[in-house]
């Protein structure tokens, strides 16, 4: 069965919104989205909706496989986002980056 909502914590709702955020890396809890498939996107703090994305790709990843290209396809340096996906996954290695797309 394949996801139809993804939550973003609040900070991140305008680079969504801009599109200057084109991918999430997620765990593998939050595999299962369906290329193609749109979401209804919610903020994570308070579930307030504020978006539909649809699915580009869900690719396998290891933390240590992250690259300056997945950091800008996240709008941050590689730092931040090493440090962003240890605060939220402290002891996960195997991850997913979720691409895709603003549906206007």
């Amino acid at each position: 069965m394949s996801l139809s909502e993804m939550t973003f914590f609040e900070r991140f709702e305008a680079d969504i919104l801009s599109g200057k955020k084109t991918i999430t890396i997620r765990d593998a809890s939050e595999k299962d989205y369906a290329p193609g498939s749109c979401v209804q996107v919610s903020t994570f703090e308070d579930n307030r909706r504020f978006c539909q994305l649809r699915i580009d790709s869900v690719t396998a990843l290891e933390f240590e496989q992250l690259s300056e290209r997945h950091a800008e396809q996240e709008n941050m340096t590689l730092p931040q986002l090493k440090a962003v996906i240890r605060d939220i996954y402290p002891n996960t290695d195997s991850l997913y980056v979720v691409a895709f797309q603003l549906v206007n």
